[in-house]
């Protein structure tokens, strides 16, 4: 039942979106002993962030990369952890996945800057690539501007969520954030949102606020807590909780009220980046969140399993 992460993988483009990558993957590495992986990809005609044009590309390769391989290690110094750098010239997304499954990598750290707007080279498409083509979760983290807590006081994880539609999707989800409350014996949250238009066959309350049929809301209760190994209570608290409404505005609401330290979420598979549970888009609540976003994929299908 119990997942390690291993081995992590801090994407970094050196700019003050991506600040906060590698310090918090360093306190990870530390905290669970694992091996970390720090990643810059050499994206030639965006090159913009060495402050100069490029004329002679192949010339000009080599002390980028010499750069390149200067800026992790002054990031990285003298940290008390197992490490290597990872320097690649091509597409971004791309680059980070090849990585991510060549050096068999557990988990991927990138960066956005939230509320203020997506920007620059993890924000919005590259994180959405990575969501459908990583093996592995990807962890987003808010830039160091934002308000609220400092992602410091974030992590050890004492509190983590997890949206929960008993689909395959969350079914990952879930699994992962067993693991990850095991490893940290913190308190473990589910959520389940119903939103009104996937039971369309039952009358909802005429005020935000108010209770759900009670038979509803004790079967949709009884099953989150049956989801939970009772061995597993001996090291986390389990809280459920049943909302009414869209997706990922209660999630970001109760992340809010409860102080969360992590939000988990399932992605609907390699294809496509979809609907967070029944409404909604992942996109929103790594925007809008007040704590990091771990999204998971369900394991990939191989080509004789259909």
């Amino acid at each position: 039942m119990r997942k390690q992460f291993n081995r992590i993988l801090c994407a970094t483009d050196f700019s003050d979106v991506s600040e906060p990558v590698v310090p918090y993957g360093i306190k990870m590495a530390t905290e669970l002993e694992a091996t970390l992986y720090v990643c810059h990809v050499i994206d030639l005609p965006t090159v913009s962030v060495y402050g100069e044009a490029v004329f002679d590309p192949i010339n000009e390769q080599q002390r980028f990369m010499d750069f390149s391989r200067n800026e992790i290690e002054s990031l990285v110094k003298d940290a008390p952890i197992e490490w290597q750098p990872l320097v690649a010239l091509g597409q971004t997304t791309e680059e980070i996945s090849r990585l991510a499954a060549e050096n068999a990598i557990d988990l991927v750290i990138t960066a956005t800057h939230g509320r203020s707007g997506l920007r620059r080279l993890f924000l919005g498409s590259v994180t959405e690539r990575l969501m459908r083509t990583l093996s592995c979760p990807l962890l987003v983290l808010r830039s160091s501007g934002e308000e609220g807590k400092s992602l410091s006081q974030q992590f050890p994880f004492r509190k983590v969520l997890v949206g929960y539609d008993f689909s395959p999707d969350s079914e990952a989800a879930f699994h992962t954030t067993l693991s990850i409350a095991q490893e940290f014996e913190c308190e473990f949250h589910i959520m389940h949102v119903v939103e009104p238009s996937a039971y369309k066959e039952l009358t909802f309350p005429s005020a935000p606020g108010e209770p759900l049929q009670k038979d509803l809301y004790d079967s949709i209760t009884s099953r989150l807590a049956g989801l939970v190994p009772q061995e597993a209570l001996h090291w986390c608290t389990l809280q459920t909780q049943v909302m009414v409404g869209k997706p990922y505005a209660e999630l970001i609401r109760y992340a809010e009220i409860q102080d969360i330290d992590l939000i988990v979420i399932g992605v609907r598979g390699h294809g496509r980046v979809e609907e967070l549970l029944v409404g909604s888009t992942t996109d929103r609540v790594i925007r809008r969140a007040p704590c990091p976003v771990l999204s998971v994929s369900p394991p990939q299908k191989s080509p004789q399993s259909g």
